[in-house]
C-alpha cells in the first residue's frame, strides 16, 4: 500500500468531499493555531508506529482541548470497574452547548412519544439537534479506535470555521468518548510498552482487558452485569442520542474495514426505520472511503450478524436508536505489517471485484495510522450524515417509538405478567431491574385481576407492551427460533456469530405469562406504573461519582436496600418481604433461592455453622446465629426461611480454588464475578500454583472454567510470551490435579474443560458429540431442556430445567459405571427451548451433567455453562452446590 506523507491531508478532507467542498480541505490557519495537536501533549503523533496513548494521557489531552476551545466540554459520566474516573466530551458550537439541556429535553421527548402528536413531534424535530455517540471502542486490544478519538477531536476543533465542519457543529452535538473501556486501554498499553522492541512485542495479553469479562464487555447489553454496561445505559437514557457508533478492529482478512449492512439474520424485533438508517450510513461510509482512496471496504455476508441483542453496540436498536459497529483491519497493537498476496486466502488472491467488495485491497504495509485514518473517515461520514439528516433522525426516533407502541396496542403480546410468587422470587426482581434500567416501563397490580382465565393477585408485576421500547421486552422474554440458514443446500448450517437463544425467563427460572388477548379496561385501570427513571445526574455530570448507583458494585446484588435506596429503578422493583417462621435454633434456607447461598456464606463470616439435609427436600441449616442476625439476614436477602432444630450433616466451609490461566478466559472471569457476588471465598490458582502440587493440603474444591484441554495443559507455546506465562500447568500440573482428586478433592469442570479431566484421568465417559460434523449436530449457544436427578448437587433445581448449552459436550456412560448422572436429556421429543438445534437424536437419553468418582474424590462435570455471561440465574445454584456438597456421595459412602 502506498503511504501518504506523514503530514498528509487529514480526514477532514473526506467529510468535505462528502459535503461537496473539497477545496476547503486545508484547516483555517488562525483557528488551527489555537488548538493544540495530540503530538504536543503526547510527545508523538496519533498513529505513529510502536506508539500508543493510554487512557490517562488521552484525558490529559482532552483537558487541554477543553481549556483551548469553547466548543468542547469534558463530562464525567461515572466510574469503571477499577474505580477509574470515566469521561466523555460534548463537542458542538458554543451556542449549542449553552442550550444543551434544551436539546437534550427535545431528544428525550421524541424518544418517549406518548402524549405527542405528529405535528408536535415534527416541530420538536425541527428545533432539535442530532445527538451522536462516537467512541474509542470496547475491545482494548483493538487499539486504533481509542487513538482515533484524539485525532477526531482535534480535527473537528481545528477546522471548526470551515463550512462543512461548521455545519456539523451547528447541527450535531457529538458525544465523543475517548474510550468505553478505560481500564482495558491502560492494561493493553502498559503491556505493549513493556514489550515493544523486544521478542514479545506482539505477544497476546495474558489477562482479560476488563476486570471480569474481557471481550464479553460487548455481550452485556441487556443484562447490565458490568458497571461499564450500566454507565453506558444510564448515560444513553439521559441523553437519548439518535446515533450510537462503536468502533472495532476485526475486519475479515484481507478486507480493510467491514461495514453494515449486517449479515443474516438480524434481530427480528428492530424497527425497519432503524435498520434502514444503519444500512444507509454503512453505505455512505463506504463511499466516503472510496472518495478518499481508502480501498478494501466490505459489507454483510462476512460473519457479522446482528441476531443476538446483547451486543452493547446493537441493543440500542431495540430502543429505536440507530446503533452499529464497524470492524477495521488490525495486525497487532501499534506494530506495522507488510502483506503480500501469498498472505491472502487462496480465494482472495485474484483480487476479484465483488458487489459488496468493490475495491479489493492489494496488500502492502498496514500501519496503525492507516486504521486510524479509516476510522476518521467513518466517523466524519457519520457526522456528515447526522448534520444533513438531522430532522429525519429526530423525527424517525419518534416515529419508531410511536409505531412500536401502536403495534402492541393493536396486536399481541399485549403485556407480560410476572407473578411475585416464584421458585426464587428474587430472580424475577433481577430480571425486571435490568429491563427497567434499559428503559422499559413496568407496573404493578393495585388489586387482584383476572385475564384470559388466569387470576393474578395484587402486586403482580406487569409490562404493558404499548410503549416505545416494547421490542426489547419481546426480544428477551420470548423464545428464539434461529432460522435454518445453510452454507449451501443440504450443507452445514451457517454458524451464528454469537448466541442463537437467550430467553431470560428460561435462563433465570422466572415464570412469565404472556397476554395474548387485549387487556380489559378494569385490568388496565389496576396497573400502577412504577417510577424507573435513572438518577444521579446534575447538569452535565454525576452529582457524586462516589455514590453513583450505576457504578455501585452492589447495585445489582439481590439484597434490597444495598445500593438500591439511591436508585429508583431498584427502589421501585423489590421482592416480597422476607419471612422467618417456626421455632428452633437452626434457620433453614431453600437452595431454590439463590440468596440462600449468600446466607450460607454470611453465616460462616459471622462465625456460625452450616449443615445440609439431602433427600426429597434438600436444604441448608444455618446455626450459631443470634436471632437478630437471622432476622436481618432474612430481611436483607428477602429469604423465605424457617426455624427448626438442628439436624443433617455439618458442612465445613470449603477451601476453593478457581483456575486462572494465562490464556485469559472470559468464562473464568464470569465465574469469578458470580462467586464474588454471592460471597464465596476462593483463591485464583495460576499455572505455577497448580504445578507446585500438594493441592489437597490447600483446597477441597478446584474449579476449571470452560476451556480447551490444550489451553489448560500446555497454555501459550514457549517463545511466544515471557517465560512465566507459557506452558500451562504442564505435566506436573496434570499429575497434581489427578493426585488432588484421588486424595479426596472435588474437581468441578465447566463445559469444555471436562474433556481435560476425561482425557488426563482416563475417565470412562464418552462425548458422543465429539467428531460429529456441523450438518450432523449443531446447537451453538441455545437453551435446552433437561431432567434433573435427586442429588445434592441438584438441590433446589426443578425436575425439568433449562440449561444454556454453548457448543457443549454430550456424555454417555458405559453400562457398568460408578458415575452419577445429575442431568440428562429426555429419551424423545425435542429438548430445544430457544435457539437452534440440529441432530437432537444425539442428545436422547444422554447426560448433561455427571459426578464421576476418581480415587477418593470426584469430578463434577457440567456439559453446559451454568453461569454463562451472568445470565442463567436458574442454574447458578448447581455450581454453588458443587462447591458446598459436591463430595456428598463420597461422604455418604464413608459414613456407611
Amino acid at each position: 500500500m502506498n503511504r501518504q506523507p506523514a503530514r498528509r491531508i487529514r480526514i477532514l478532507a473526506a467529510a468535505l468531499l462528502c459535503a461537496g467542498a473539497a477545496a476547503l480541505a486545508a484547516p483555517t490557519v488562525a483557528h488551527a493555531q489555537q488548538v493544540p495537536t495530540p503530538e504536543s501533549v503526547l510527545g508523538f503523533a496519533v498513529g505513529d508506529d510502536f506508539k500508543l496513548a493510554n487512557y490517562d494521557e488521552a484525558i490529559e489531552y482532552f483537558r487541554v482541548l477543553e481549556a483551548a476551545s469553547d466548543r468542547l466540554q469534558l463530562v464525567e459520566v461515572g466510574r469503571t470497574s477499577e474505580g477509574r474516573a470515566w469521561y466523555m466530551a460534548l463537542i458542538s458550537t458554543p451556542e449549542n452547548l449553552a442550550r444543551v439541556e434544551e436539546y437534550r429535553d427535545i431528544a428525550r421527548r421524541l424518544a418517549a412519544p406518548q402524549g405527542l402528536t405528529d405535528d408536535e413531534a415534527q416541530d420538536l424535530a425541527r428545533r432539535g439537534k442530532a445527538i451522536v455517540h462516537i467512541d474509542g471502542g470496547l475491545h482494548a486490544t483493538e487499539v486504533a479506535h481509542a487513538q482515533h478519538t484524539l485525532q477526531l477531536a482535534h480535527d473537528i476543533l481545528a477546522n471548526a470555521e470551515d463550512p462543512a465542519v461548521a455545519t456539523i457543529l451547528d447541527e450535531v452535538i457529538l458525544m465523543l468518548w475517548p474510550s468505553v473501556n478505560p481500564d482495558g486501554q491502560n492494561i493493553v498499553v502498559d503491556w505493549y510498552r513493556g514489550n515493544v522492541g523486544g521478542p514479545y512485542e506482539v505477544a497476546p495479553l495474558p489477562q482479560l482487558y476488563q476486570k471480569y469479562v474481557g471481550h464479553d464487555n460487548n455481550r452485556d447489553g441487556y443484562m447490565l452485569n458490568m458497571i461499564e454496561s450500566r454507565v453506558l445505559a444510564r448515560t444513553w437514557r439521559y441523553w437519548e442520542p439518535q446515533i450510537i457508533y462503536i468502533h472495532h478492529q476485526s475486519s475479515p482478512f484481507p478486507t480493510r474495514i467491514w461495514l453494515p449492512p449486517f449479515a443474516e439474520p438480524i434481530a427480528s424485533q428492530v424497527h425497519p426505520l432503524m435498520s434502514r438508517t444503519v444500512n444507509a450510513i454503512g453505505m455512505l461510509i463506504a463511499r466516503a472511503l472510496e472518495e478518499r482512496g481508502q480501498v478494501g471496504a466490505t459489507h454483510m455476508g462476512t460473519g457479522f450478524d446482528a441476531w443476538y441483542p446483547g451486543y452493547v453496540d446493537y441493543m440500542p436498536m431495540l430502543r429505536n436508536i440507530a446503533a452499529w459497529w464497524t470492524e477495521t483491519a488490525l495486525y497487532r497493537y501499534a506494530t506495522p505489517r507488510f502483506y503480500t498476496l501469498r498472505d491472502f486466502p487462496s480465494d482472495r488472491r485474484d483480487l476479484r471485484t465483488e458487489s459488496l467488495y468493490s475495491s479489493p485491497w492489494q496488500g502492502g504495509w498496514w500501519h496503525l495510522r492507516d486504521a486510524v485514518d479509516y476510522m476518521l473517515t467513518a466517523s466524519m461520514a457519520t457526522l456528515d450524515y447526522a448534520a444533513k439528516y438531522r430532522y429525519e433522525l429526530l423525527y424517525n426516533r419518534y416515529q419508531a417509538g410511536r409505531d412500536t407502541a401502536r403495534k402492541y396496542r393493536d396486536g399481541p403480546p399485549y403485556a407480560y405478567f410476572i407473578p411475585t410468587e416464584q421458585r426464587d422470587p428474587v430472580a424475577a426482581v433481577e430480571m425486571l431491574r435490568r429491563l427497567a434500567f434499559n428503559g422499559l416501563r413496568i407496573g404493578k397490580l393495585s388489586r387482584p385481576v383476572t385475564h384470559e382465565g388466569i387470576d393474578y393477585p395484587a402486586d403482580t408485576w406487569v409490562i404493558p407492551m404499548d410503549q416505545e421500547t416494547a421490542e426489547l421486552a419481546a426480544q428477551v422474554l420470548e423464545a428464539q427460533a434461529y432460522p435454518d440458514l445453510r452454507e449451501y443446500p443440504d450443507g452445514p448450517p451457517e454458524q451464528p456469530y454469537d448466541a442463537a437463544g437467550w430467553t431470560l425467563p428460561y435462563q433465570m427460572g422466572v415464570r412469565v405469562v404472556t397476554a395474548r388477548a387485549p387487556l380489559a379496561a378494569d385490568v388496565r385501570a389496576a396497573i400502577e406504573m412504577l417510577r424507573t427513571e435513572p438518577v444521579g445526574w446534575s447538569g452535565h455530570s454525576v452529582t457524586n461519582p462516589e455514590d453513583d448507583p450505576a457504578t455501585d458494585t452492589a447495585a445489582f446484588d439481590s439484597a434490597p436496600g444495598v445500593g438500591f435506596d439511591t436508585d429508583p429503578v431498584a427502589a421501585a422493583i423489590v421482592p416480597p418481604p422476607g419471612r422467618l417462621t417456626g421455632s428452633g435454633d437452626a434457620m433453614v434456607v431453600d437452595p431454590a433461592q439463590n440468596n440462600s447461598f449468600r446466607a450460607v456464606n454470611r453465616t460462616w463470616a459471622e462465625g456460625g455453622r452450616v449443615r445440609f439435609i439431602g433427600g426429597a427436600a434438600p436444604r441448608y441449616l444455618l446455626t450459631g446465629l443470634p436471632a437478630e442476625t437471622q432476622r436481618t439476614m432474612v430481611e436483607e436477602l428477602a429469604l423465605l426461611a424457617e426455624r427448626e432444630g438442628a439436624s443433617g450433616v455439618e458442612i465445613v466451609q470449603p477451601r476453593v480454588g478457581l483456575y486462572r490461566s494465562w490464556t485469559a478466559s472470559m468464562d473464568e472471569g464470569w465465574t469469578r464475578w458470580v462467586l464474588e457476588r454471592y460471597g464465596f471465598d476462593f483463591d485464583s490458582l495460576y499455572d505455577a500454583d497448580v504445578r507446585a502440587g500438594q493441592l489437597r493440603d490447600r483446597y477441597d474444591v478446584i474449579v476449571l472454567p470452560d476451556m480447551r484441554p490444550q489451553s489448560i495443559a500446555q497454555g501459550h507455546a514457549a517463545g511466544t510470551m515471557p517465560a512465566r506465562y507459557v506452558g500451562g500447568i504442564g505435566e506436573a500440573g496434570v499429575r497434581a490435579l489427578a493426585e488432588f482428586v484421588r486424595q479426596g478433592g472435588t474437581l468441578v469442570c465447566l463445559n469444555g474443560s471436562a474433556a481435560f479431566a476425561i482425557e488426563e484421568f482416563d475417565l470412562e465417559v464418552e462425548n458422543v458429540a465429539a467428531g460429529l460434523e456441523r450438518e450432523e449436530f449443531f446447537a451453538g449457544i441455545s437453551i435446552l431442556n433437561v431432567e434433573t436427578a435427586a442429588h445434592p448437587v441438584m438441590a433446589g433445581m426443578p425436575e425439568h430445567a433449562a440449561i444454556t448449552s454453548s457448543r457443549s459436550p454430550v456424555w454417555r456412560l458405559p453400562e457398568e459405571s460408578d458415575a452419577s448422572i445429575l442431568m440428562r436429556y429426555a429419551d424423545n421429543g425435542t429438548p430445544l427451548l430457544s435457539g437452534y438445534l440440529l441432530g437432537e437424536e444425539h442428545l436422547y437419553g444422554n447426560a448433561a451433567a455427571l459426578s464421576v468418582p476418581h480415587g477418593d474424590g470426584r469430578v463434577i462435570m457440567f456439559g453446559f455453562r451454568p453461569q454463562w455471561r451472568g445470565q442463567p440465574f436458574g442454574t447458578f445454584r448447581v455450581l454453588f452446590n458443587a462447591l458446598l456438597v459436591g463430595d456428598r456421595d463420597a461422604q455418604e459412602r464413608d459414613e456407611s
